[in-house]
């Protein structure tokens, strides 16, 4: 059977073991709504709630199993789904720690009930989960009973942890140059590692040296995004940038236009700059490159499959993207920079500031944090030729200072981040929020996420994209 992956939120799932394991050793029942997503690697189903069976009412007594969800309850729930293009998901328990299969009985079940439930959903799957502790099953049916079963459940909160119906002998050899690693977060950590993918959007000076340190990481997966080309002044930003990358030769001042025009076309294009710096770390990297913005169709479906997010991107369309993509298809991220303002009369600086912000399904938005301006967003969806007219750039056009000591502070803030996060060693209670600095100042600062409850990207609401998959449309795409 082809297999599917479930994402669901650490807070969704504490509630869910909480329930099912309360330490009566009986099985007990609920139902999960989801999204349903299509990816690159095979389908996701995104856990958009859980609704808890009560005891004696909603779960009782079986007839022909031990326990069963009645039937007024399974209908309510199916046609909840229905409505709102969710797939639905009972949910039991076995007894046992780290494996987990479906019994006899319960297949039995699934073959006498599903066909009547794929009937009720309308074109929405249907299918079961079986927990154990720290271990999940899942049957999933699709209209014309096709079936998938359920490879692993990936919980995202602080740390990321994964289940699966059995455990997996991990074959893994790692290589001497990762031994330093390995004794900080062992063999299993840097095999995490060799089979994550990351998103790096934007490979600029902050992009860059992501590149770089995710590379020597051991991060398996890549999908670079970035429009531009490297030009002269990007040289002390960018890791391994020369000036040949830069055509520096056809593109000096005082060169006619037109050479500097084919000089601008010849240089060596950012995505690729990256993808040499993170193939001399790792010749085994595999690195999808996408010469454009991250507003295409394209980037976002490739993002699908991804299991983390950088964004080093200026722009707050991209923010806005990158913030539904977080919160509809439960990927974790980080929106990051450096900032130097400088007054435009003395050219004094003014502030520097560097940001770490975590966005995270369950614990960061952009919107609820202010962090996307209306107005600059409305300014960025004009065309360049009519914002030009209508003078909306004017005076923006100049380029903002950056140094590349600044970019390292918050490149190595999210990559620690990232790493502490993927391999597991996060603590539950760590700090969830954005973590920025004052150089000037030698300070940093701490800022917790707030969260709106009728945000339409995080937010609980019927209307709210949260863990919809493909059941939302993409804003600025589709």
């Amino acid at each position: 059977m082809t297999t599917c992956e479930i994402r669901m939120t650490a807070p969704m799932y504490q509630m869910l073991h909480g329930h099912l394991f309360p330490g009566d050793h009986d099985e007990h029942g609920a139902i999960l709504h989801a999204g349903l997503l299509h990816t690159p690697a095979g389908p996701v189903l995104t856990v958009r709630s859980v609704v808890l069976a009560e005891e004696g009412r909603d779960w009782i007594p079986g007839t022909r199993g031990y326990r069963k969800l009645v039937a007024p309850f399974i209908m309510k729930q199916a046609r909840i789904c229905r409505d709102e293009k969710l797939v639905y998901l009972a949910v039991h328990n076995h007894g046992g720690r780290g494996r987990v299969a479906f019994s006899d009985v319960d297949v039995e079940s699934h073959e006498r009930g599903f066909p009547a439930l794929l009937d009720l959903v309308e074109g929405m799957p249907v299918g079961s989960l079986v927990f154990a502790e720290d271990a999940v099953a899942g049957d999933i049916w699709l209209p014309g009973q096709q079936r998938l079963i359920v490879d692993r459940m990936v919980v995202v909160g602080p740390t990321r942890r994964e289940l699966q119906p059995e455990p997996k002998v991990e074959s893994f050899a790692y290589k001497q140059r990762y031994d330093r690693q390995v004794r900080m977060f062992g063999s299993n950590g840097q095999a995490i590692l060799s089979r994550t993918r990351v998103a790096i959007i934007g490979l600029g000076g902050v992009g860059s040296l992501l590149a770089e340190l995710l590379g020597r990481l051991g991060v398996g997966s890549f999908v670079l995004v970035d429009p531009d080309r490297v030009q002269p002044s990007n040289v002390p930003r960018l890791v391994d940038a020369t000036g040949f990358d830069a055509m520096a030769w056809l593109t000096a001042d005082g060169r006619p236009a037109w050479l500097r025009a084919i000089g601008g076309k010849l240089a060596t294009r950012k995505i690729d700059l990256a993808r040499r710096v993170i193939r001399k770390a790792n010749r085994n990297a595999i690195v999808e490159r996408h010469y454009t913005s991250m507003e295409e169709a394209a980037v976002a479906d490739a993002i699908t499959d991804c299991d983390y997010i950088f964004l080093a991107a200026d722009g707050h369309r991209a923010r806005r993207l990158f913030n539904a993509l977080v919160h509809q298809y439960l990927i974790p991220g980080v929106q990051l920079g450096s900032r130097i303002q400088v007054d435009e009369t003395s050219g004094s600086i003014e502030n520097i500031h560097t940001t770490a912000r975590l966005v995270t399904p369950h614990a960061g938005c952009l919107l609820c944090n202010q962090a996307i301006d209306r107005v600059k967003l409305r300014e960025e969806s004009i065309p360049a030729e009519v914002a030009r007219r209508q003078r909306y750039v004017d005076g923006h056009d100049a380029a903002a200072p950056s140094v590349i000591t600044l970019n390292a502070l918050s490149a190595s803030q999210a990559a620690n981040d990232f790493l502490f996060y993927i391999t597991g060693m996060t603590s539950n209670d760590a700090f969830q929020g954005t973590v920025r600095g004052r150089p000037l100042e030698r300070r940093l600062s701490f800022v917790n996420p707030r969260k709106d409850p009728a945000c339409p990207d995080c937010g609980r609401g019927v209307e709210a994209r949260f863990a919809r998959g493909e059941g939302s449309p993409r804003p600025m795409i589709d």
